[in-house]
């Protein structure tokens, strides 16, 4: 893709040299020059003289020219600052040339996990040496910059030859040399990437902004459909970046206008049938689409970075709930909360807690930290660890979330001082029909009994599947079997209602040996 230097480029290249430092090195023959022709006097002016000219000119540090355009480049990557000032010399040499030119958006696929295994130190080296296998694959000419802990950007310099093709062999050279294993620690590190990238002849303006925007909402693409994946921005692109970017700021409305709240499931004791908690899971009650389920909108939030923002939301209106059941006098002894891993990432996690719940006026006790198995299952970095290991030290019940699908060690659990487990409902299913279900889900409560810890079986759906967990030694169910989720509104009734229900209701017997 390399091609002659032009008159443009020549014409270039004697500008950096008689209008940047390199006129310095002219300055002794000027200086001898100026003694032949007007002897000493000549010599002081002009060797005081010509370097002060220059510095007022301002010609050392002016930037009127694309150092890329004359062949030269920055040494490594630039900062973001520089990247968009060439990308727009970029632009502007490629609209007057009839030529063709890129923007590429990098990222590395599951850097969090990276960070969660190996530690932010080992992740920025595997970083760096990502960042040296990109730079020696894209040419002199073109400019390339980190713009977050796991982006990238390039921009690839005007060619008759650059096209579609030309990006996409691009973009599966660059994978292919990310992909390569790289020791970290004695052991091997196998890492992907996804890519977007945007042909400046692809869009209807050329700003520089709309260009690199553009890229990322190609990369976005790619990253959705999996990792390792390339894509390239196109008209249909724009379109859904646009609708997600709409749905982001009517996510945040709704988030600030009460919209996005808790409903309410309840769980109940296996020995007596009391109500022993209540589970807050999001809903958003939108105006027109109707009430949302958590599977819409979370993944959304994720990508926004927005899992705090609504872990905030949850718990004001989680703990007001708390209280006011409380002035009602109907007591609830817990209330579940699901903190997401974003959340339990950020070192000011506990403090923010604590005032939380004294603005209601709650016990640390009253409060159930759902964790999902996935995030103990990885070896978490020092904030994850001390924000658990403090909720858990301030008197907050410490649920292991959809116990069984990922793979938390013992050692784990013992760590983060769980205080229960709650078996996912892919093993509560159909148990009381299915002899392997049961096994497993006996050898489950073995385990948590031997450990010492409580025990909650979700997605109970039926009688038999109720009964049958009472008689395996669960202390709590949850699921449609007991109650659906519901607004606050309706659970004082619920309550008043189940209450009712248990009086005069037998027991249900433990299962003996």
């Amino acid at each position: 893709m390399r091609k002659n230097l032009s008159v443009d480029q020549c014409l270039d290249a004697l500008r950096v040299l008689f209008t940047g430092p390199q006129i310095l090195a002219f300055v002794p023959a000027v200086c001898l020059a100026a003694f032949w022709l007007g002897g000493e006097r000549a010599l002081v002016i002009t060797a005081l003289g010509l370097p002060l000219v220059l510095a007022l000119t301002g010609k050392w540090g002016s930037r009127s020219y694309s150092a890329h355009s004359s062949g030269m480049r920055p040494s490594g990557s630039v900062t973001y600052d520089v990247f968009q000032s060439e990308l727009q010399l970029i632009s502007e040499a490629a609209k007057n040339r009839g030529e063709n030119a890129a923007c590429i958006a990098i990222a590395l696929d599951d850097y969090a996990d990276l960070q969660d295994l190996h530690g932010q130190a080992a992740a920025d080296h595997v970083k760096q040496q990502f960042s040296d296998r990109i730079l020696s694959i894209i040419r002199d000419q073109d400019i390339f910059s980190q713009i977050d802990q796991n982006r990238f950007l390039i921009g690839l310099h005007p060619s008759t030859h650059l096209d579609l093709e030309a990006c996409i062999q691009m973009s599966g050279r660059i994978q292919s040399a990310i992909e390569e294993p790289l020791l970290l620690n004695g052991a091997g590190v196998y890492q992907s990437c996804s890519i977007g990238f945007c042909l400046l002849s692809d869009l209807r303006q050329a700003e520089v902004d709309e260009w690199i925007g553009a890229a990322s909402a190609a990369l976005a693409e790619a990253q959705r459909s999996g990792p390792s994946t390339i894509r390239a921005y196109s008209i249909a692109t724009r379109r859904r970046s646009l609708v997600r970017a709409n749905l982001r700021k009517e996510f945040e409305a709704a988030l600030d206008d009460g919209e996005i709240r808790p409903w309410f499931q309840p769980q109940v004791s296996t020995d007596t049938g009391n109500i022993t908690g209540f589970e807050a899971l999001a809903r958003w009650e939108h105006p027109v689409k109707g009430v949302l389920g958590p599977q819409v909108f979370l993944p959304f939030a994720e990508q926004a970075e927005l899992m705090e923002r609504l872990g905030q939301v949850m718990r004001h209106h989680a703990f007001e709930a708390m209280r006011t059941w409380d002035s009602v006098g109907t007591v609830i002894p817990r209330i579940g909360i699901n903190f997401s891993s974003d959340e339990l990432r950020n070192p000011g996690l506990l403090d923010r807690l604590k005032w939380e719940l004294d603005q209601f006026e709650l016990t640390p006790d009253r409060l159930a930290v759902e964790i999902l198995e996935t995030v103990f299952s990885r070896r978490p970095d020092d904030v994850i660890t001390r924000n658990v290991a403090g909720m858990a030290a301030l008197g907050c019940c410490i649920d292991l979330d959809d116990f069984g699908t990922g793979h938390a060690s013992i050692a784990s659990i013992k760590r983060f001082d769980v205080s229960r487990i709650k078996i996912d409902r892919t093993f509560v299913a159909k148990s009381d029909l299915d002899p392997s279900q049961q096994q497993l889900v006996s050898a489950i409560l073995t385990m948590a009994e031997r450990l010492n810890l409580e025990t909650l079986a979700e997605g109970v759906e039926t009688p038999g599947e109720h009964a049958l967990m009472a008689q395996l030694g669960s202390n709590h169910v949850q699921g449609f079997g007991i109650a659906k989720p519901m607004p606050f509104e309706q659970t004082v009734e619920w309550i008043k209602t189940h209450r009712a229900k248990l009086q005069g209701a037998p027991k249900i017997g433990r299962k003996m040996g």
